[in-house]
């Protein structure tokens, strides 16, 4: 599909969704992507591909469904070029994994056999779970995702180190192993030793944002800093906000609640305001040029928003990726839909990113510890 028509069409999804909200529909940002994806999976090709990928991404309650129709009809009526418009509308059928439905027939009839324009969607829950924006959850569901992140784990990624280990067949000659095993035959030396280089894992640094505009994310997030605390060797973390606080010793407690209930004791300056500029500052000025980053990992957490001045985060970016081995940055906005990274902090730190990632959800961060670990 020629560039085009798809930056086309993707202003039609956001401005369909302009749309709902003006209507008076809530639809909050994990909905829209939702919405996006379920469209690249059916296709735009058919008005009522279309309008089943919105109605079961975007309509929570039954009563909305008159409001999203009219909705629809208003948005969609010759909208976008080429759309075949059809007047027949599949039977969807969405099933739910759940405990509830264990011993069920969610197709007793089988008539999703007689029918070919019958689609039937099957998600577990932690599956939905994993996809759904952070700052979409409710509480009951950020418990749920708060629980299936203690289970992640972060196998860390190893680097070369002096100290020698013995090797097989190649490697450097290692004398003493071999005169020791001449002893044991005689003074011959029957059986040469080799030795190589052994590995160590690559040490981790998190830096996490805990500014205002980081709240929807960073209570998510800072169980992402604990299950790397307790699942690897190695890792330290700090919060950013108005000053720079260090977390290691809080957050390697294996106990999530009890880390995280001495983590918040720790940092005074919770949903405060936001010098990340500053904050990169103390932490290359103390931790991090004299010896922690070096070599290091570093995952910066953040939506890139700072207060400072530009040209401060530029040159402590610029300080950090010179030492570190690695600069990764994990913004949770990148996901929404026309994200482009302007915001004054993160337009200045970009040039000094290795990788810049997305940390909206659980799938995102899964997607982060398979990266650490590789």
């Amino acid at each position: 599909v020629p560039a085009t028509v798809e930056q086309t069409l993707d202003r039609h999804l956001v401005g369909f969704v302009d749309v709902l909200r003006r209507s008076g529909l809530d639809v909050p940002l994990g909905s829209t992507l939702e919405f996006g994806r379920a469209v690249a999976a059916v296709g735009a090709g058919t008005r009522s591909g279309v309008y089943w990928a919105g109605r079961a991404t975007l309509v929570r309650r039954p009563e909305d469904v008159g409001t999203y129709d009219e909705a629809f009809q208003r948005h969609w009526m010759g909208a976008v070029p080429g759309t075949r418009v059809t007047t027949e509308q599949p039977t969807i059928t969405l099933l739910l994994d759940v405990a509830d439905d264990v011993d069920g027939d969610p197709d007793p009839a089988g008539e999703s056999d007689r029918h070919d324009d019958h689609l039937s969607v099957r998600w577990s829950r932690t599956e939905v779970l994993g996809s759904r924006d952070f700052a979409d959850c409710t509480d009951e569901e950020l418990a749920e995702l708060h629980d299936l992140m203690a289970g992640l784990r972060l196998f860390g990624a190893t680097r070369r180190c002096r100290r020698l280990r013995p090797a097989a067949h190649r490697g450097r000659p290692d004398l003493r192993r071999t005169v020791r095993a001449a002893l044991r035959t005689g003074g011959e030396p029957m059986k040469r030793a080799f030795s190589e280089p052994g590995t160590r894992p690559r040490r981790l640094v998190l830096l996490l944002d805990v500014s205002g505009s980081m709240e929807p994310y960073a209570r998510a997030l800072i169980r992402f800093l604990h299950a790397a605390m307790v699942g690897r060797r190695d890792v330290e973390a700090f919060a950013l906000g108005t000053r720079l606080t260090r977390l290691t010793r809080e957050l390697s407690t294996r106990d999530p609640d009890a880390a995280l209930s001495r983590a918040a004791g720790a940092v005074t300056d919770w949903s405060g305001g936001t010098r990340l500029g500053d904050g990169l500052r103390a932490f290359n000025d103390t931790w991090g040029v004299p010896g922690m980053a070096r070599g290091a990992t570093v995952v910066v957490l953040s939506d890139g928003w700072d207060r400072g001045e530009p040209a401060v985060m530029e040159e402590q970016m610029a300080r950090l990726h010179r030492v570190a081995h690695e600069v990764v940055w994990v913004n949770p906005l990148k996901a929404s839909p026309g994200y482009a990274p302007i915001a004054r902090g993160m337009a200045a730190a970009l040039p000094h990113v290795d990788r810049f990632l997305e940390g909206h959800s659980l799938d995102s961060l899964r997607d982060l510890a398979d990266l650490l670990a590789g």
